[in-house]
């Protein structure tokens, strides 16, 4: 098995300029609970006196400051936290790791890439068989070229284009999320959910043909305001989805199918949504047999911009008092062959999927099937139940 805590990916995590920005997350403290906590060069700090739940620290004023400069207490530094995070490693006596999210609704945008968007008509016309993939490939970048990212969804052109492939009988309702003038919004998984850096994450056992979707994660309040960006793993099952577009829930949630982290950068002087929007992504997957994968997700070449698809999530028609993450999407989509010629890629048990950004840092997991990761139990009543006997309820001040 390869080793997730490894000296080389320990100090990997950080983002290129260490600690100069806004970092928080959420540490499980043993005998109290899960923490809201400052990652700074003194330390890892507990902020939860102030801040119960990530959602509140969110929501405030300026979170970015009260990362950078509220007291609290010391827990530990970050290099001991994350050797105890592995489930193989850890000693449930000292603090771990957690996904950097709580209250926070787990939302994604699909289909915001052209690249991605060509992979989904190939699996929807596919019904699910990768070796029709490829033929199937060639088919559909003769009928709509390569390259829509200088397409506006729902322009003119966009339309007249839509007009062309239907004419031709290569219409798809990925395309329509693609080019058209409503996004492709869905929830990803329950809050709380998700699992954090450093973690095992899941793949539904049935599946024979899935990928990791590498994507930067907005972090937006209740009022629509975005504050920060995390990085995150949406798991996909591209043969329950290429099947039927009604098994996405399938295909996206389960058991473990949700990674984010390794941490919450927000937004100051040094991190802000023009950061964001010149990201460029990496992925990288090592197996147990041998095999590697490498590839990359430009956000500049997303083709609707992230306040776009805030915007598209949250208004007048729905509300998220909480807050909400967002996964922005991915262009990246693996074809590579990992076995036999034409079989393209498909993740085998123990993958390390390593995903990263120069000012969000590694997003590091272990791919396992979902019925072998750590089950999921503690969920929004065990937290409400712990924040009350802690007594934090009332303490979150926003003033």
């Amino acid at each position: 098995m390869l080793p997730l805590a490894s000296a080389e990916r320990l100090g990997s995590i950080l983002p290129v300029d260490g600690y100069a920005g806004a970092l928080a997350g959420r540490v499980w403290r043993p005998g109290m609970g899960p923490s809201v906590v400052a990652v700074r060069e003194e330390g890892v700090l507990d902020l939860s006196a102030r801040f119960p739940t990530m959602s509140a620290l969110a929501a405030s004023p300026d979170p970015a400051e009260a990362v950078k400069t509220l007291p609290g207490e010391r827990i530990g530094s970050l290099d001991e936290i994350l050797a105890n995070t592995p489930s193989e490693t850890r000693h449930k006596s000292r603090p771990w790791l957690l996904a950097p999210i709580d209250f926070q609704v787990i939302k994604a945008a699909g289909v915001t890439f052209a690249v991605s968007m060509l992979e989904r008509v190939i699996e929807e016309r596919a019904r699910g068989d990768a070796s029709a993939a490829a033929a199937i490939r060639a088919e559909v970048n003769r009928l709509v070229g390569d390259d829509l990212s200088r397409l506006k969804p729902g322009s003119p052109e966009a339309m007249a284009l839509k007009s062309v492939l239907m004419a031709q009988g290569a219409w798809s309702q990925y395309l329509e999320v693609g080019i058209g003038p409503d996004a492709e919004i869905f929830t990803k998984a329950p809050t709380l959910s998700g699992v954090g850096a450093l973690m095992d994450a899941g793949i539904h056992p049935k599946s024979t043909w899935n990928n990791p979707e590498p994507e930067v994660v907005v972090v937006v309040t209740g009022e629509g305001r975005i504050v920060g960006a995390s990085l995150g793993n949406d798991v996909n099952l591209r043969d329950f989805e290429g099947r039927s577009a009604l098994l996405l829930s399938k295909a996206k949630d389960n058991n473990a199918s949700c990674a984010l982290g390794p941490f919450i950068r927000f937004f100051d002087e040094s991190f802000s949504l023009d950061d964001v929007r010149r990201t460029t992504v990496t992925l990288t997957v090592e197996g147990e047999d041998g095999f590697r994968l490498e590839g990359s997700s430009s956000i500049a070449r997303i083709s609707r911009d992230p306040e776009d698809l805030v915007a598209q999530t949250i208004g007048a028609n729905h509300q998220y008092p909480d807050g909400f993450v967002l996964f922005l999407g991915t262009m990246f989509a693996p074809t590579q062959d990992r076995d036999e010629a034409g079989m393209g890629f498909t993740h085998k048990s123990g993958d390390i999927v390593t995903i990263a950004a120069p000012k969000l840092g590694t997003l590091i997991n272990r791919i396992r099937p979902s019925s072998e990761c750590e089950p999921w139990t503690f969920g929004l009543s065990a937290l409400m139940t712990n924040l009350a006997q802690r007594g934090l309820l009332n303490s979150t001040r926003n003033g």
